[in-house]
């Protein structure tokens, strides 16, 4: 009887000495719960699955720039491909603090509704000069495909500048002249101005080449995909492995608009009228300073890329 008892004890000692095993910590449980990468339509057949087995699913591609470089234009060019589902918004998960701390389940319901052998795409242009998000993309997905579209640096410097004027008269709030902003007051290029430095293509990049390989980022050309989308898009679509589904007959040129927009199963559609819109008129003087000091950082982009453009 003693021994009986004596056992039992040692039984329940050895089973207060096994330890717990400690609760993954929250960003570990976001990765472990969303790994998966779907969450089920709330829309479910009598046996509970998902209809079509359709999901929200965190995304395998995102267009992660440049501003005023043409994402939308690409964003809405890849929605022509059915294996292809898009987010309509810009989400700014990986570069709004707001929205990061949110975790990926937050993330993961900003993203539309997709069929299993769909690609979800997302695109924010502020990512790619954002230092904090390509370790943040990273952290999510180390295997996923960016999209990253890119014109030439003077155009889109003069591009953006444009969108923050039109977004004052709007509201009816005065802006200074383009020249006013770009040069200092001893003739050179402020660095300063934050549309010079988002256009310094090799500086964000190698931000990105340190947690992603080359071969993980397609480059689209902006200027071209303006120009003759179609060949551009040929490009994206074997980049993602998608089957040859867009074709040229998708693309026509609105005269009016004086730019392509789009043919989808009988409907044609355009961009939004805020975009195209004419660059103020700029000093062929300030227009050569800005070629001139584009031209090393892009030589540097070059060598990166191991590719060249057609740029001042």
């Amino acid at each position: 009887m003693a021994a009986l008892l004596l056992g039992a004890v040692l039984l329940v000692a050895q089973l207060q000495l096994v330890p717990s095993r400690p609760s993954p910590p929250r960003a570990e449980q976001d990765q472990q719960e969303l790994g998966r990468k779907a969450a089920p339509l709330r829309d479910e057949g009598p046996n509970g699955a998902a209809a079509n087995g359709s999901a929200q699913q965190l995304p395998q591609t995102i267009i992660i720039g440049v501003r005023k470089g043409g994402t939308r234009a690409l964003l809405e060019m890849l929605s022509l491909h059915p294996d292809v589902a898009a987010a309509e918004n810009e989400v700014h998960f990986f570069d709004w603090e707001e929205h990061y701390s949110q975790g990926l389940g937050w993330y993961l319901r900003q993203m539309p509704v997709s069929a299993p052998h769909q690609l979800t795409v997302e695109k924010t242009p502020a990512y790619f000069t954002s230092p904090k998000v390509p370790e943040r993309v990273h952290s999510m997905d180390p295997g996923i495909r960016l999209l990253l579209i890119l014109r030439d640096p003077s155009e889109r410097v003069l591009s953006d500048y444009t969108q923050v004027l039109y977004n004052h008269r709007q509201k009816r709030k005065p802006y200074p002249p383009i020249e006013q902003l770009l040069l200092r007051s001893d003739g050179r290029l402020d660095a300063d101005y934050k549309a010079l430095n988002r256009s310094l293509y090799h500086v964000h990049l190698r931000h990105w080449l340190r947690f992603f390989p080359l071969r993980r980022i397609h480059v689209v050309d902006g200027d071209r995909l303006i120009r003759d989308p179609f060949p551009e898009i040929q490009k994206v679509e074997r980049f993602l492995k998608l089957s040859p589904q867009i074709n040229a007959s998708n693309f026509y040129f609105n005269k009016t608009k004086g730019f392509y927009c789009l043919r989808d199963g009988g409907r044609d559609r355009c961009l939004h009228e805020s975009k195209g819109r004419a660059h103020p008129q700029v000093d062929p003087k300030l227009l050569n300073k800005l070629h001139e000091y584009f031209h090393e950082p892009n030589k540097k982009f070059f060598e990166l890329v191991g590719r060249t453009f057609d740029w001042h």
